[in-house]
């Protein structure tokens, strides 16, 4: 058994410097929920894995491994200082090879909070690169090895089985030690299979009778979308490296979303924009797009990355970051606690922004999205090159060919359409740059230096291999036109390059159940009321978009992700379908397109989905003769 190796090569996160608007976001990051776990919130702050009482399986790994990276990416010495004592205590106090917690029932225990602990490792690993924390990864790799073999994977475990797989793999080819491998193909022997449950899969509806189940479970096919691409590395098997698109589609076909996203509130859901989408399934589901991006090249799963990351990710938070929503609606005009609202499983107060609505999972798991997603921004090739996956502004730096080079990228994309490139390096050096070109794009351009500016292909990496002078300068230039596509109903929604667009609803937040524990400024509970209408049809033409949406760009500002500090914004026309109403506190059902109303035509103010709280995204679309010529 060997490896097969990936096509793109990670980089540390510590090689990446993030600036603009994505450094600022994840500085409020910092200053938020995720910078501060640990000083108020039990799961964390007394977490049985740094020696408390609280809980101790899954929260405080889950934490670690959004703010590691977190911590890194902003040089931020105190909160490295922290994270860093957390780790030490980890690796300080395990015992035999078990790290964290030891259970009072081995045979009971659910491996999952293991394997969520040398994920953690090894990421930090890649930081550190201290042969201590190497020791103690395999340390509890052996001591799993001879685990499973008397108590197999369950529950969690089993349908997570090829989360360990990175760490397993990553240290088999540091050590090259067979027993890895292995215990890679004991995982992938006692886990769920996947692919049967796929290839045979009875799930083209929302769950039914409301019956949560480990295979319908939004999270995990999240994760499980990489599982096969990652068992491929060792099958060597094409139809494995295939599955991962295979689940994606019948993902998007019976519960997927505009946003890149699929519904699973808490199991899946169906195609209804009021069904929600679980924040952890967006953060795991970013995670397994950017895992097999990096073992297939394939550009179009950056697109698909990119999309969820610049409007379900943000969307899911409120703009300081200190709440969070359990579940987000793709029409979403209320944010409140009420009984029967639209769920499958989850409680009456999922979508409400506040510290752990519905379950604290998400509470420990919503650091990974921002970090993760600026540290595979850029890869290595597999023939020593550099290639640009997705966009947001930063500096990478790393070693090619024995020269130092780093690549600067200027640009307020995705808001934008202009990158511009500064390569510098101690010397002139010869690499491949390979720059993604999203799919969406028309006639998109590179100018190089003082040449020409020439056209490149949509949906595609263009490869520009040449020697590289120090300060030489490119700019990518990526066309947006407004697109129209068609969802639950015959609705219709609004993207612009890698942006969706929804109606901005005038809004106001409430403080609620301040009784509970943590509840006290500014990691609060919080409603939030439209107080303005939301219930629009659009004046819309998909073969005619542009006569009927106008985009106009703001000032960019530190802080993007809000609705009064947007930096772009649509104007549609629309009347308002008074029939179309609220019921416990989600819009109603879309009312199918065509549809008529005696209304007069209004003015409709679009923004980014991102910048929303509340929004209406797929619009009933007016009868032709009803609209506005």
């Amino acid at each position: 058994m060997e490896l097969k190796k990936n096509r793109f090569e990670l980089l540390s996160p510590t090689s990446f410097k993030p600036a603009g608007w994505l450094k600022n976001q994840l500085k409020i990051q910092a200053d938020g929920l995720s910078g501060h776990l640990d000083e108020f919130w039990p799961d964390v702050k007394d977490s049985q894995w740094f020696g408390g009482k609280a809980e101790g399986w899954e929260r405080a790994p889950y934490w670690l491994d959004g703010v590691i990276p977190l911590a890194f990416l902003l040089d931020d010495d105190i909160l490295k200082k922290r994270v860093t004592s957390y780790l030490d205590y980890i690796i300080s106090n395990q015992n035999n090879g078990w790290l964290g917690p030891e259970p009072t029932d081995y045979a009971t225990y659910d491996m999952w909070g293991l394997m969520l602990a040398v994920k953690v490792l090894m990421q930090y690993y890649q930081i550190s690169r201290e042969e201590r924390v190497l020791v103690a990864v395999e340390n509890c790799l052996r001591r799993i090895n001879s685990h499973i073999d008397v108590a197999t994977l369950a529950n969690w475990g089993q349908f997570r089985w090829f989360e360990a797989l990175p760490a397993i793999y990553e240290l088999y080819e540091l050590s090259g030690e067979k027993w890895l491998l292995e215990l890679a193909l004991k995982f992938r022997t006692q886990g769920f299979d996947w692919q049967v449950f796929f290839q045979n899969w009875p799930i083209e509806n929302p769950t039914s009778s409301h019956q949560w189940n480990y295979m319908g479970h939004v999270v995990n096919n999240a994760m499980a979308i990489k599982a096969y691409p990652l068992w491929w590395k060792l099958s060597h098997q094409p139809q494995d490296l295939d599955f991962g698109y295979e689940i994606m589609k019948k993902l998007d076909q019976f519960h997927g979303m505009i946003t890149g996203v699929f519904t699973g509130d808490e199991c899946l859901a169906g195609k209804s924009p009021i069904q929600g989408t679980e924040l952890c399934a967006v953060v795991e589901y970013m995670y397994s797009l950017e895992t097999m991006l990096s073992i297939t090249g394939d550009p179009l799963l950056a697109d698909r990355l990119e999309k969820i990351a610049f409007n379900a990710l943000p969307a899911a938070f409120s703009p300081d970051m200190w709440s969070h929503q359990y579940d987000q609606q793709v029409n979403q005009v209320e944010c409140s606690i009420k009984e029967n609202r639209p769920w499958n499983t989850n409680g009456p107060d999922a979508n409400i922004f506040g510290l752990e609505p519905n379950y604290g999972c998400c509470t420990a798991n919503l650091s990974q999205g921002w970090p993760k997603f600026a540290s595979h921004l850029w890869m290595k090739t597999d023939d020593n090159g550099m290639a640009a996956v997705a966009y947001a502004p930063g500096e990478i730096t790393t070693m090619i060919n024995d020269v130092n080079v780093s690549i600067e990228l200027e640009t307020d994309y995705p808001f934008r359409e202009q990158l511009q490139f500064t390569i510098r390096a101690d010397e002139p050096v010869e690499f491949p740059l390979l720059l993604r070109i999203p799919q969406w794009t028309e006639k998109a351009s590179i100018k190089i230096a003082d040449e020409k500016a020439c056209n490149v292909e949509a949906g595609a990496f263009h490869r520009l291999h040449q020697k590289w002078e120090p300060g030489m300068k490119l700019v990518l230039n990526l066309p947006m036109s407004p697109a129209v596509s068609r969802h639950y109903n015959n609705s219709a929604a609004i993207s612009r390059g890698p942006l969706i667009y929804a109606l901005k609803i005038d809004e106001e937040w409430k403080q609620v159940q301040q009784e509970l524990p943590n509840r006290e400024l500014p990691h609060a509970d919080w409603e939030v009321y439209a107080t303005g209408p939301w219930n629009y049809a659009l004046d819309i033409d998909v073969n005619s978009v542009n006569d009927k949406v106008s985009f106009s760009e703001m000032p960019m500002n530190s802080a993007p992700f809000s609705p009064e500090r947007a930096p772009i914004k649509g104007v549609a026309k629309g009347k308002r379908l008074p029939a179309w109403k609220l019921e416990n506190g989600s819009a109603g059902l879309t009312p199918a397109s065509p549809v008529t109303s005696i209304e007069p035509m209004e003015e409709l103010t679009l923004i980014p989905y991102g910048c929303t709280n509340l929004r209406i995204t797929e619009f009933p679309v007016l009868e032709k003769t009803d609209r506005q010529n």
